[in-house]
């Protein structure tokens, strides 16, 4: 029987991760390492040891002490005789089998407490996370926006990748996300994700249906966080309107308007996606006039939000802005605005 979603963990927590083989090979390659070390201690020293069959201690048989001292089976057969021989096995050799067992030893334990750990971590990350963004769909569109997002100043711990694919949470690990395994339409893995306590959610799956599910989910869930829906067809955007999106981008028709624009004025194409792509010189930016706040010295503005309505700039200037305009304006790269 399938374990609800909600008795499952699905959290996934950024760390450096090794392939079962890579982590098997690290460890044959450290024990060889004290093998051959044991070794050669040995074999420097030869003149200490005595063979029970006779003869002069040769590099297979210092190889051959090297194995059965470090797995501690010590047949008994080489035995150091002279002090400095005894005072080198006390000092070098007792620690490297010493280190053989706890390599040995560590290996079991790792894997035993590995799940534990990772539980512990995703417990306290889960009190910790709040105001956070999280990213529903994370193939090229997603990954975009995480990375206007870093670009604008938001931290990495503060976004949540929400996919089902596992080529897209191996993506989200690499750039080092917390990601949230699972399909994003359900209450569960967006529970997960902790969507009640999101600030922003970023909708942008492969497919028109999958976006106006997920954004019905979400605003059934966080009545307040503010929600950016992509959609590709016409027909379907004033459905994620309607599905509680606060915005609404047409991003088949935002390529398209590109392309036209590109026709006629190609110089404009490049200063339209400086505006758009924030760390480039100059972008756009939105902020709130508070009381006795001026418009930012040396900043454009190019539109002003009043009581939710964009005005006409020929209807207004500076000094007919009240507190409480939103203003968009183009400002250089790193200077100070809202998010």
């Amino acid at each position: 029987m399938t374990a609800p979603l909600h008795d499952v963990d699905l959290v996934r927590l950024p760390r450096r991760r090794f392939s079962p083989g890579q982590a098997v090979l690290r460890r044959v390659g450290f024990a060889l390492a004290l093998v051959v070390f044991v070794a050669l201690v040995v074999l420097i020293s030869r003149d200490g040891y005595v063979d029970s069959a006779g003869g002069e201690i040769s590099l297979l048989d210092a190889i051959y002490y090297g194995s059965v001292t470090t797995t501690t089976t010590g047949y008994g057969d080489i035995s150091a005789v002279s002090p400095s021989a005894r005072l080198m096995a006390t000092l070098l050799i007792t620690p490297a089998r010493i280190l053989f067992l706890i390599l040995v030893v560590g290996t079991t334990v790792e894997v035993l407490t590995d799940q534990s750990r990772t539980l512990i971590a995703t417990r306290r990350w889960r009190k910790r996370v709040r105001n956070h963004y999280v990213i529903c769909g994370f193939g090229s569109t997603g990954q975009a926006a995480a990375a206007d997002l870093l670009a604008r100043g938001v931290k990495k711990e503060e976004i949540v990748v929400v996919d089902a694919s596992p080529a897209a949470l191996e993506v989200a690990a690499e750039q080092e996300f917390v990601s949230v395994e699972g399909d994003a339409t359900k209450n569960a893995v967006l529970e997960q994700a902790g969507i009640i306590d999101a600030r922003k959610v970023v909708v942008a799956p492969n497919r028109d249906d999958t976006a106006v599910l997920i954004t019905l989910t979400v605003r059934e869930l966080n009545k307040t966080a503010h929600i950016v829906a992509g959609g590709r067809e016409q027909e379907n955007l004033h459905l994620l309107r309607q599905g509680g999106a606060d915005e609404v981008i047409d991003a088949t028709a935002a390529v398209g308007r590109m392309l036209g624009l590109a026709t006629h004025t190609p110089e404009a194409v490049g200063v339209l996606d400086d505006l758009i792509a924030a760390g480039t010189g100059i972008e756009l930016a939105e902020i709130e006039l508070a009381q006795g706040q001026r418009p930012p010295a040396g900043c454009a503005i190019v539109a002003v939000i009043r009581n939710g309505k964009r005005m006409s700039l020929h209807d207004i200037d500076a000094d007919a802005l009240v507190v409480g305009d939103r203003l968009i304006i183009v400002r250089e790269t790193g200077l100070p605005a809202e998010h």
